[in-house]
């Protein structure tokens, strides 16, 4: 189907605290109020848009969040500068062409393990997690290009993963510790440390 009438689209960039990652904003919702993170191009297959950008040689993984999607490129990539106009044109390009950037169905079929959603089954403990990361910390990590999402929470110790720009950023276990493991062990004092799981 053709669709007619489609916005312009406009795509800007805004450097992260992770040298390797670059954050691309539309001024359209892509994926409004959730994240989903691809580590690497096996596992795309719920966005045709993450498909797309992995077809770029420099792209090593993409997170997609409300308005802005992440790309991290592979170290030995020349600089940012150099492959940043060709991505947002192609970004520019996809979004006024209407293409899909999450496929529902599919991200449904993929466990995804990392959640800060509280469910029915959480514990106190868990549930007070969940809602600390959602309502502090998101907000932060977002404006950063990146997530962390809650795994689990063990006798203490809070495992977290760390998504977009946050993964494998040089500042994030400094975040990590002195910031979210800080603000929980003040909010929660059951908290007795936070741990960052890698994918």
């Amino acid at each position: 189907m053709i669709q007619t009438g489609n916005p312009v689209i406009s795509i800007y960039t805004e450097m992260t605290p992770n040298p390797e990652t670059m954050k691309f904003v539309a001024n359209k919702l892509l994926y409004p109020g959730r994240s989903i993170d691809f580590g690497d191009e096996t596992l795309s297959g719920p966005s045709p848009l993450a498909k797309e950008l992995f077809s770029f040689p420099f792209i090593k993984s993409v997170f997609i969040a409300s308005n802005f999607v992440t790309l991290t490129k592979t170290i030995e990539t020349e600089d940012w500068q150099d492959v940043i106009p060709a991505v947002k044109t192609f970004l520019k390009e996809y979004l006024e062409n209407g293409g899909l950037v999450v496929n529902e169905e599919e991200v449904a079929k993929v466990k995804q393990e990392a959640s800060n959603t509280v469910s029915a089954d959480d514990d106190d403990i868990v549930k007070r997690v969940k809602e600390l990361l959602e309502n502090y910390v998101k907000p932060a990590v977002e404006m950063d290009g990146g997530a962390i999402q809650f795994k689990s929470y063990n006798e203490g110790i809070v495992n977290l993963m760390l998504q977009g720009s946050c993964s494998g950023c040089p500042s994030s276990m400094i975040t990590l510790k002195a910031g979210i493991e800080g603000m929980m062990k003040r909010m929660i004092p059951e908290v007795k440390e936070v741990v960052a799981e890698a994918e």
